[in-house]
């Protein structure tokens, strides 16, 4: 695994956050914005950061400060320093923002999205409930939706080959901090493990962990094959994320600057959108060339079907989570989906 991923996750220092507080107070005159995402160097969410700090910065005189994983701690660390407006931009998934909004785990039932990549995209660009429900329900919680999309398909990853829910059992399967994500694994067969992203190579290394899942280009970037071999694609869902701004910070923009910022985002989607695609082949190749031991199994409609059954009790899950809002996005998702699959089939 590359050095830099081995190291521990880099903790917030006092000095880094009285450093960031004292950039605050000269953010006005200066316009210097921070935005922080969870990845590393040249992954989706740093491709997607990078792309818009330079519409950003090629059309203003604003300048943007782009922190990757672990420089100002883990997931929730940087969703706080964004809701507290010390940071104004920031690239978080659903399965971290899950706690916060009990709607947006809607991304983590299983087998809702379908695999094929054209009917993915078309859903995220046309979507009502991605468009326009998700703002309203980000919003109330201060911050300012500008962008859901996806990254890739999830791949589970394992120290031993499996095909069906059997070959879960008693497996420890790495989650986000995400209740529904520890029922979709529940329903799976497995023992759902919540852990930081800095700790999962460490975990799996040392059999804390049996498994856990991501994006291919994910698995390639953070070395995870080197530790969980075995590789499965089970055809369950997306890895989905958003990008958002700090909201008052967002509504003390000029009409001219919120512009600017809709408009970088529309750029560095249509960037990002571009880059995943064929990215999952590109970094399976990487994968089968830097190892001997890794296996792929791609399960078959019979063998998707005996996970696909166990579906329902996390759609039910859902609903008693979220209540009566999330039962109506659940509803408009699924009528979404079903506008895009007719347009086309």
């Amino acid at each position: 695994m590359k050095a830099s991923k081995t190291v521990t996750t880099k903790l917030l220092t006092t000095a880094s956050v009285s450093a960031l507080l004292l950039g605050l107070s000269t953010a006005a005159s200066a316009d210097n914005w921070r935005y922080a995402h969870e990845e590393y160097e040249g992954d989706v969410q740093d491709v997607f950061a990078y792309a818009f700090k330079e519409y950003i910065e090629d059309n203003s005189d604003h300048t943007i400060q782009v922190y990757r994983f672990g420089e100002l701690g883990e997931s929730d660390d940087i969703m706080e320093q964004t809701q507290n407006g010390i940071l104004q931009f920031v690239n978080q998934s659903p399965g971290f923002t899950g706690s916060l909004i009990p709607e947006a785990q809607i991304f983590f039932i299983p087998y809702l999205l379908p695999t094929d990549e054209e009917t993915v995209l078309e859903f995220f660009d046309e979507s009502e409930a991605i468009n326009e429900m998700f703002p309203t329900l980000y919003a109330e919680q201060n911050l300012e939706l500008l962008k859901m999309y996806p990254e890739g398909e999830m791949v589970v990853t394992t120290d031993e080959p499996i095909s069906s829910p059997e070959d879960l059992n008693n497996k420890k399967i790495r989650v986000m901090t995400n209740p529904l994500l520890s029922e979709t694994y529940d329903a799976f067969g497995a023992t759902p493990t919540p852990l930081p992203w800095g700790e999962v190579y460490g975990g799996l290394q040392t059999g804390i962990l049996d498994g856990q899942e991501n994006p291919i280009f994910w698995i390639e970037s953070g070395g995870l094959y080197e530790v969980s071999p075995h590789l499965t694609f089970t055809g369950h869902g997306w890895f989905t994320t958003a990008m958002m701004a700090n909201q008052n910070f967002y509504e003390g923009l000029s009409d001219e600057d919120k512009q600017l910022v809709q408009e970088a985002s529309n750029v560095a989607y249509d960037h990002t959108i571009e880059h995943i695609q064929g990215l999952a082949e590109e970094s399976l190749a990487k994968i089968q060339e830097a190892s001997d031991e890794v296996t792929v199994n791609r399960l078959n409609e019979e063998e998707i079907q005996a996970f696909r059954e166990r579906a329902p009790q996390v759609e039910k899950a859902y609903v008693e989570m979220t209540g009566e809002s999330g039962e109506e996005l659940l509803n408009q998702f699924k009528e979404d989906l079903e506008e895009v699959q007719n347009d086309n089939g």
